[in-house]
């Protein structure tokens, strides 16, 4: 039914709540929190891309199991780095999202199922659900 799907051990930074100021070139500039890059990092090497990154419009399933009750749910990080890993061409692609808060102190980690609702043949999407 999925045309892709991997768990990734770690917990996610929120993408947009977790910014900081630095100076880069003599001028701030917002970037990525410590904790995000270095899920980054973590994401990249888990992750097992397909052959070719998948296009088309894209559903997206995806269970974020945080350390605490405490975090937003927020999937786009993970989304910014299915692109950045060439699982997917375009993280623009994602047309709909079905995103689910858990929790697992233990073992937080996000479980991401992907599935192709349109192909270049221009097969609209809804048509599919």
């Amino acid at each position: 039914m999925w045309d892709w799907s991997q768990e990734i051990l770690g917990e996610p930074a929120s993408k947009s709540n977790q910014r900081r100021l630095v100076q880069i070139g003599g001028k701030p500039r917002f970037i990525k929190s410590k904790k995000a890059l270095d899920y980054g990092q973590n994401f990249s090497q888990q992750v097992k891309p397909p052959s070719e990154p998948l296009l088309g419009d894209l559903e997206v399933g995806v269970v974020i199991w945080y350390a605490s009750r405490r975090p937003d749910l927020d999937p786009s990080l993970i989304f910014d780095l299915l692109q950045k890993t060439e699982v997917i061409k375009n993280d623009r692609q994602i047309k709909v999202i079905h995103a689910y808060h858990a929790l697992d102190r233990d073992n937080p980690r996000c479980r991401i199922q992907l599935r192709i609702l349109c192909d270049e043949c221009g097969q609209p999407y809804w048509s599919v659900l």
